[in-house]
């Protein structure tokens, strides 16, 4: 396996991790919520993906919420 010859210098290492910082993280609105999701995913909110119910959601009713 090749290795490198000579020891990579500070800079060179920071330079080449330039590009490597995080970006911040897109969010779109649910067409039918209105809630916050990340685009290309289920709404975990309303369980809808593209116009169309993908998932059940179970709600917590007043008196489950009670007992905690």
């Amino acid at each position: 396996m090749a290795n490198p010859k000579k020891r990579k210098s500070h800079s060179a290492v920071r330079t080449n991790r330039a590009h490597l910082a995080l970006e911040p993280v897109t969010l779109n609105k649910c067409p039918k919520c209105g809630k916050a999701k990340k685009p290309h995913t289920v709404c975990l909110f309303c369980g809808t993906y593209r116009g169309r119910q993908v998932l059940t959601i179970k709600t917590e009713t007043k008196s489950a919420k009670a007992k905690k």
